[in-house]
């Protein structure tokens, strides 16, 4: 398959087993972060396969085996405390590259562990996928578009990207590992693939992560003000999780590299996130502006031609659908019963 002028053959076989005639093993896939939000939806459907064994590792930072509770102890499923930035020796098939704090106060707490994590733990991932032949899929972000010039943001996009600003750990982080990615596919022919995401809500989202969607609801529930950060005119664009876990799975089964960008193009302003958040669930809520954070992007939204053609993938929830299925999991988490 020949990608950006170079030419990659097929990587050697994890198993023996692969080419037996009288045994099919099982895919091993590894799941890197599979404790967290994405990450253990991921699992629920890459579980529903029953030629699938999965096995997770999560250093729990930002990811809980709450999320997990109900594979533990199951015969296809091996849950493992692991932090990617040190080396990992597994047998594997393939590998999902999600671990990473994925929120502004988490990878703000600790950008160095945040920036580690990027380039080691992806440089920890791809030496695994070299050393057992694994296909390797990374999660990378709309923030490699940084505060975008460009709109809607296509994957040819190189970004506006402050090097050296709070969020740049995260920024440059993924930008790196991308990098790393498209360097040992073209030294060492490993089979790569690269999922731009962008904003993703759904149930098992940290409740306090200081994400805007899981901020407003949180807030209505707990009979608080929606705090809009000013001036409420930028926009992002929200995909639910069964959405993106689906284009993530399509991208690792086909034959793109990528960069590809998942993501639900419709747009919408804070303000009319939270206008949407107060008529679903606290009618008689107030909106408050305050004081925004420096490199907050003033647009955020995906072209999505690409995932379209190449995967047949495009997002199926509404945002007023997919609202109340993350205002009943947060309700059960903080104990409010609906009246």
């Amino acid at each position: 398959m020949a990608t950006n002028g170079t030419t990659t053959k097929p990587p050697p076989m994890p198993s023996p087993l692969r080419n037996s005639k009288f045994l099919q093993s099982n895919m091993r896939i590894l799941v890197t972060g599979g404790a967290g939000f994405i990450g253990s939806h991921l699992v629920d459907r890459l579980m529903q396969n029953e030629k699938n064994e999965v096995i997770v590792a999560d250093n729990y930072f930002t990811g809980s085996k709450d999320n997990l509770k109900k594979w533990i102890g199951h015969p296809r499923f091996e849950l493992i405390r692991h932090d990617v930035t040190e080396p990992l020796m597994v047998e594997v098939d393939q590998i999902y590259h999600l671990a990473c704090p994925a929120s502004p106060i988490f990878y703000k707490y600790n950008p160095v562990k945040t920036i580690k994590t990027n380039v080691i733990g992806t440089l920890n991932m791809l030496g695994l996928a070299k050393r057992v032949g694994a296909r390797v899929l990374l999660t990378s972000t709309s923030e490699v578009y940084g505060d975008p010039l460009v709109h809607p943001q296509t994957e040819s996009y190189w970004g506006n990207v402050n090097p050296i600003g709070v969020r740049s750990c995260y920024d440059e982080g993924k930008r790196v590992a991308e990098t790393l990615m498209f360097d040992y596919h073209r030294q060492h022919r490993i089979e790569i693939r690269i999922a731009r995401i962008f904003n993703t809500y759904g149930p098992r989202m940290n409740i306090d992560d200081g994400r805007v969607v899981s901020n407003f609801i949180a807030q209505a529930l707990r009979g608080e003000a929606l705090t809009v950060q000013k001036p409420g005119t930028q926009t992002r664009s929200f995909c639910y999780v069964s959405d993106m876990v689906d284009g993530l799975m399509r991208l690792m089964e086909g034959d793109q590299t990528g960069p590809i960008n998942i993501g639900n193009p419709g747009e919408f302003t804070m303000v009319e996130l939270a206008e949407t958040v107060k008529e679903l669930i606290k009618p008689d809520a107030e909106i408050k502006m305050v004081e925004n954070t420096p490199d907050d992007p003033k647009q955020r939204k995906p072209d999505i031609s690409k995932a379209k053609e190449v995967l047949g993938w495009e997002p199926k929830v509404k945002l007023r659908e997919g609202l109340p299925l993350m205002e009943e999991d947060f309700r059960l988490r903080l104990g409010v019963l609906k009246k």
